[in-house]
C-alpha cells in the first residue's frame, strides 16, 4: 500500500460508505456496512461497483460492547480480529488486534488523546458553534506492537461536515501486519463514528 491512505465516508448515504484511497488518488478500497443486521456486516471491495470483495468483517454475536470482529479473505481464510477492549474504552478507546485464529493480542489501538472526543461531544451540541467543531476537535488513533512502538497513525483532517481521514505507516511493518491494522482501523472508525 502506498501511505498516506485517505478515508473519505460518503456523505449522504443510508448505510454507512468508505472510500478509501492511497497518495496517488487511487481506489484501495470501497467499505460499506450493511443495514438492519443483528450482527455486523461489513464487506471491503476493490470497486464501487462492488464487483471484486477483497474482505468481509463479521462479528461473533449479536450487538455487543465487546464483540470480537473477524477478518476473512475472499476465500473465507480467517486473517485475524479485532475486539474493543470492554469498560477500558468507556474513557479512551481501545482495541487489541489478533492474527489469524488467536485471541492474543499483536498489535493495538488507542485513542491518543480522550479529551478531544468530550469536547467535540459538548461544542457539537451548540447550535452554531457546534457546525465547527470539525475543524478544531479532531482525534488521533495510534497502531502499536505489544511492545509500545507506534506502527501507524490515525487522524482525522479537519474539514466542514464531511468526515476524512488519514492514515500514516510510522513504523516498518509487514504486508500482514498493514493488513491487520487497516482492517482494524476501518473497524474501529465504523464502530467509533459518532464520536467524531
Amino acid at each position: 500500500m502506498q501511505y498516506p491512505l485517505t478515508l473519505k465516508f460518503k456523505f449522504f448515504a443510508l448505510a454507512p460508505q468508505i472510500f478509501v484511497t492511497d497518495n496517488t488518488g487511487s481506489l484501495v478500497f470501497y467499505v460499506k456496512q450493511k443495514l438492519f443486521k443483528l450482527k455486523e456486516q461489513i464487506t471491503v471491495c476493490a470497486d464501487e461497483a462492488q464487483t471484486q470483495q477483497l474482505y468481509s468483517i463479521n462479528a461473533d454475536r449479536i450487538i455487543d460492547f465487546s464483540a470480537r470482529y473477524h477478518f476473512r479473505d475472499r476465500t473465507g481464510k480467517e486473517l485475524g480480529s479485532v475486539k474493543r477492549k470492554g469498560m477500558k474504552s468507556l474513557w479512551k478507546a481501545h482495541y487489541d488486534i489478533a492474527a489469524g485464529q488467536s485471541e492474543a493480542p499483536a498489535l493495538s489501538i488507542h485513542e491518543e488523546n480522550p479529551w478531544v472526543k468530550i469536547m467535540d461531544a459538548l461544542f457539537a451540541e451548540i447550535p452554531i458553534i457546534g457546525l465547527f467543531t470539525g475543524y478544531v476537535f479532531n482525534p488521533t488513533y495510534l497502531v502499536t506492537r505489544a511492545d509500545g512502538n507506534v506502527v501507524m497513525r490515525f487522524s482525522k483532517v479537519p474539514a466542514f461536515l464531511s468526515r476524512i481521514f488519514t492514515i500514516k505507516q510510522v513504523d516498518q511493518m509487514t504486508e500482514d501486519e498493514q493488513q491487520l491494522a487497516v482492517l482494524s482501523l476501518l473497524m474501529m472508525i465504523l464502530l467509533e463514528r459518532s464520536r467524531g
